[in-house]
């Protein structure tokens, strides 16, 4: 059984599973979102005459749209809901979770939960191995990853997460080398919801049908449902969705991502000395009062924060001066 490993920092959680010093899978949470499987008691605040849909508010002010209410169900009454989709940040605009009725008793499951559910071995950890952490969210937030022959390119847009397949290959070559680095940066990404993927054109059937093959081998262990390549090329995944990915991430919340990020690097600071904070400034409107005194009180140091409008938002750094 492969054995995940958990880091519970200051704003966020992270999951990581090894290969090596490889990641081969990720996931991240930020205490306080709404989470598939959360079960919490909210207000319903709106509700169309008749309608079976409404929004809820919950205690943390979050809200969510809520599908399946009783006819009884009134504006203001509280109700138990579940979860069963989080809420998608998009360009302009924020799609909310989606919630329903529900018996079960409340529950607000963390990644340790959520990883033990799926029968994981689990240990917390204060810090990861020697891995690719800072690699990994780098190509989240350039939205590529490479591969021997190409690069995959990734657009995170309303209706899905487009894949655009891209390299000095020959087309079949190309498309069957995508594969592998496909399969592999899904579950680095923690990649859920609807995927449309371009691969290059390929005219015969017979080249088709490989590339289906090899999709099909190499996301064997991964749950999915897909479609076959059609003549463009084009071939469309669809999986569980349960949190925003670390690509979704990156393009609708770099601030927040890159804010977390210095926290954790400032965490795992060594020596003697203040730290000192420097990033982008929308980095520093990200980072909330609450996590810079829990970042002062964990490592028992004085907090600095240096604005830097040149660096860019995906770089934020960390290090100790003198006091």
């Amino acid at each position: 059984m492969a054995e995940w490993l958990v880091e519970e920092g200051i704003a966020e959680h992270r999951a990581i599973r090894l290969d090596g010093e490889t990641i081969a899978e990720a996931r991240v949470h930020w205490p306080g979102e709404l989470l598939a499987g959360t079960v919490a008691e909210g207000v319903l605040v709106s509700r169309a005459a008749g309608s079976p849909r409404g929004t809820a508010r919950f205690p943390s002010g979050a809200e969510a749209l809520v599908d399946r209410l009783s006819p009884s169900a009134a504006e203001g009454s509280l109700i138990r809901l579940e979860i069963t989709r989080p809420a998608l940040a998009e360009q302009g605009r924020r799609k909310l979770a989606r919630a329903r009725p529900t018996a079960r008793p409340t529950a607000s499951p963390d990644l340790v939960a959520q990883l033990r559910a799926e029968g994981h071995a689990v240990r917390t950890v204060r810090r990861f191995p020697a891995c690719d952490w800072d690699e990994l969210i780098a190509e989240a937030f350039a939205g590529e990853t490479s591969f021997p022959g190409g690069a995959l390119q990734f657009s995170p847009t309303p209706a899905m997460l487009l894949v655009d397949i891209d390299g000095t290959l020959a087309p079949r070559p190309l498309a069957l080398a995508a594969v592998p680095a496909l399969a592999s940066a899904l579950r680095r990404f923690d990649v859920g919801g609807s995927i449309g993927i371009d691969f290059p054109t390929l005219p015969a059937k017979a080249d088709r049908k490989a590339v289906d093959e090899a999709l099909a081998e190499a996301l064997a262990h991964w749950p999915h449902e897909r479609t076959a390549m059609n003549g463009f090329g084009f071939v469309q995944l669809v999986a569980r969705l349960d949190r925003p990915s670390l690509l979704h991430r990156a393009a609708f919340h770099p601030a927040a991502l890159a804010a977390r990020l210095v926290l954790r690097r400032a965490e795992a600071l060594e020596g003697a000395g203040a730290i000192l904070l420097t990033g982008h400034p929308a980095a520093e409107a990200a980072l909330s009062p609450d996590s810079l005194a829990q970042l002062a009180r964990r490592t028992g140091r004085q907090v600095r924060w240096a604005p830097n409008p040149a660096l860019a938002l995906e770089v934020p750094q960390a290090q100790l001066v003198p006091l």
